[in-house]
């Protein structure tokens, strides 16, 4: 019989060698597995991360391993490159740092042996990712083992796979069951027996076959159907390698059974019914951790998502976790699965994205959790072989539909591609990126946007891949767009909750992103290193208050949020409180007095209330209470404001005169003065596109001056302090 004998404990490791030893080496240090390099400096900033070849070795003795004809090492995530060797013979090598790979370690395999693993994540042109805003973590991050098996045993080497294949057709009320099984070593008398049980593991149908029948039908009667969070049931197939009566080999899988559409009009139909697809992305690292996560680190992640309310979630930007694939099964999440084929287009990478989509869609194709596949992200951001790129995407999308025709392409696409573009037409559905409201424009340009989309080509599904803005512990009365503030993000997800969720034709949004991650390169918000556009903090910590916008929408069960808790000194005399909530009706009550009663469709209240000494406040909603403090002060609370590191000039620090233009203004606003339209032309210099500027003022419109000279110095030469007063100045003698 098959065993599987996890070898995570104690591995030798190190970055500081050339060559591959042969004999346990002396001097590394020790780590356990999953494990990973970059969990310290992959988060720090500056972009300086180590990337190049780490070294893990460990002894192996054959004693300590089940009998078996044939070994296998089967490794869940080495990123991104890996080489195998026993005794320092090279015995694999592969590519792809997030699926699983195995390798036929049987011949060398001695008494005792030294097992090395050299996993390299240097920057290279034919392995994606290679351009993206997210940290590569190298290392063995995932769980290793050894799996010990007859000489006949089910299928172990053909890209990461089971050897196994359950495939459901729901026929009204029934299920065929199509179970397709590869065997290596097979012998004449040899027989398989297939069986599928229910969630409670009574067997609901059973076959006993020859070997060579390697594909059979099976029927479930009046079929028990997956139907997302509303009930995730789940059916298991398992097979068995039998001989003379004895179990060589057994494999099993879950699956569910389940119908779905999208369609261009309706959205997401499951199981023939309406059930719009609302939910976040997820990348897979966390503060202090990088991507080395430990099962009850999934786990977690799953409860929050599923807190929230949230019934999808797109695992961008790569193949995840099995054990995470597994929960969205069990938790009855619908999910979008990609390749990490991302931001630039490689010309030799090719064979890359086709080798990283066939373990994708092999070692993921039992999960009913899995309704697309996602062929690339904002992989027109930069130029690139137009024909190269959009031969690359056809053939990603004829091998997804040739090896699972029971679902769908799509792709993720940047904000800024022509929604004419030839690449468009190329996956059965579309999602964009739009991060208008952040990244320049309006936040109410994006319903229009999509309405626009859905009026041009109202034969594609168009969805929301991606929308969000960065929050940090800073704090204002005043929130504005590019400020980092927490009452900015809660604004901007109320706005973009309103528009998107009330066009049902939408058939997905996700927001970008559940959690803060890292991206070493960056450097804004006043923390280096991260993506700060999560809805919960990097250490999940703490839930922002726009997730809770999202609770009030999407959770059923009943709760009352008081937003801005971590904004507790204040100047003002009048202050606005927010209050989210599922249920209609809220009461605001301040130092034990009701004060207001409020009933919103929306489930955002807005309270305008007196600011004297301390109050508390209390939100009861239904049996839901909750309570808060804020304190009058005199002055601003200098903690809550943003102090950019390495910014020559903060907004806080530019005069203002009334009536006049300052680099606090927005760029639309400015444009309305024929000397402010000048003065701008000046500054953006080759920026500028006259024939373009209807496009350049709605992308840039939202900005403010000085946020819009920052963002340009990022791509081009910074001003100095100097230079940024002087256009300060000119605009200072602008009258609005």
């Amino acid at each position: 019989m098959r065993s599987i004998v996890n070898i995570n404990k104690k591995w030798a490791f190190t970055k500081d060698v050339d060559e591959v030893p042969k004999k346990m080496p002396q001097r590394w240090y020790w780590v356990h597995l999953p494990h990973t390099w970059n969990n310290i400096d992959g988060q720090d900033g500056n972009n300086d991360y180590y990337r190049g070849a780490g070294y893990y070795a460990k002894q192996i003795k054959k004693v300590e391993l089940p009998q078996a004809d044939q070994y296998f090492l089967e490794i869940l995530g080495a990123n991104s490159s890996a080489d195998v060797y026993i005794d320092g013979v090279k015995l694999a090598h592969h590519d792809g740092g997030y699926s699983t790979w195995r390798v036929d370690i049987t011949s060398a395999l001695k008494e005792e042996s030294l097992l090395v693993i050299r996993v390299d994540n240097s920057e290279n042109d034919c392995i994606y990712p290679q351009q993206a805003d997210f940290t590569f973590y190298g290392g063995l991050y995932r769980d290793v083992n050894i799996i010990g098996v007859s000489a006949s045993h089910f299928d172990l080497e053909y890209y990461g796979g089971r050897g196994i294949q359950v495939t459901p057709t729901i026929q009204e009320k029934d299920a065929d069951i199509t179970i397709e099984t590869w065997v290596t070593g097979k012998k004449a008398g040899q027989s398989l027996v297939y069986k599928v049980r229910d969630r409670s593991g009574e067997i609901v149908i059973q076959k006993n076959c020859s070997i060579t029948d390697r594909k059979v039908q099976m029927k479930i009667a009046d079929v028990h159907r997956w139907n997302g969070r509303k009930d995730p049931y789940l059916y298991f197939a398992e097979v068995e390698l039998i001989e003379n009566d004895e179990v060589l080999d057994r494999v099993c899988t879950s699956f569910g059974c389940r119908t779905f559409e999208i369609h261009p009009e309706k959205g997401f139909l499951l199981n023939g019914e309406s059930y719009p697809l609302r939910g976040v992305s997820r990348h897979q690292d966390r503060w202090g951790i990088g991507n080395a996560l430990s099962p009850k680190n999934h786990k977690e992640d799953m409860d929050f998502i599923c807190e929230m309310g949230a019934n999808t979630i797109r695992l961008a930007h790569y193949q995840q976790d099995q054990y995470f694939y597994d929960l969205c099964d069990e938790r009855g999440m619908v999910v979008w699965a990609e390749i990490p084929y991302i931001s630039a287009h490689l010309p030799k990478g090719r064979e890359n994205t086709i080798s990283q989509m066939k373990e994708l869609i092999i070692q993921n194709y039992h999960h009913p959790s899995i309704v697309v596949w996602g062929l690339s992200n904002e992989i027109t951001m930069q130029e690139a072989d137009e024909k190269d790129l959009l031969e690359n995407h056809k053939i990603l999308n004829n091998l997804c539909h040739e090896m699972d025709n029971t679902r769908l392409t799509t792709m993720a696409v940047i904000s800024t591609c022509d929604i004419h573009h030839p690449y468009i037409q190329i996956p059965d559905v579309i999602s964009y990126n739009h991060y208008f409201g952040w990244y320049g424009g309006d936040v109410s340009m994006n319903g229009p946007w999509l309405d626009n989309f859905h009026r041009e080509l109202p034969q594609i599904p168009i969805g929301v891949s991606e929308y969000g803005c960065e929050a940090l512990n800073w704090h204002t009365s005043e929130p504005q767009q590019g400020d980092y503030t927490e009452e900015y993000q809660a604004y901007y997800h109320e706005e973009l909750i309103k528009q998107l969720f009330t066009r049902p034709y939408l058939w997905a949004t996700h927001v970008w992103n559940m959690f803060d991650f890292g991206a070493d390169a960056r450097d804004e918000g006043g923390e280096s290193g991260q993506n700060h556009k999560g809805l919960v903090t990097f250490d999940r910590k703490y839930k922002k208050d726009a997730f809770y916008a999202y609770k009030a929408w999407l959770s059923q069960d009943p709760f009352v949020h008081i937003c801005g808790k971590r904004y507790v000194n204040r100047v003002e005399d009048q202050t606005k409180i927010t209050v989210y909530s599922n249920l209609p009706e809220v009461t605001l009550y301040l130092n034990g007095k009701e004060y207001e009663k409020q009933v919103s469709k929306e489930h955002f209240f807005y309270f305008t209330i007196p600011n004297k000494g301390e109050t508390m406040i209390m939100a009861k909603a239904g049996e839901c209470k909750e309570e808060s403090l804020i304190r009058k002060t005199e002055k601003f609370h200098e903690e809550y404001r943003l102090k950019e590191k390495g910014t020559v000039l903060n907004w806080f620090d530019i005069e203002e005169i009334e009536g006049y233009y300052s680099l606090n203004d927005k760029v639309s606003e400015v444009l309305e003065s024929k000397q402010g339209k000048e003065l701008l032309q000046t500054i953006l210099g080759k920026f500028w596109n006259e024939e373009k500027e209807d496009e350049m003022l709605e992308i840039l419109g939202g900005f403010t001056i000085i946020r819009m000279i920052n963002t340009m110095g990022a791509i081009g030469e910074k001003m100095t302090k100097e230079e940024l007063l002087n256009v300060n100045s000119q605009l200072n003698k602008i009258k609005k």
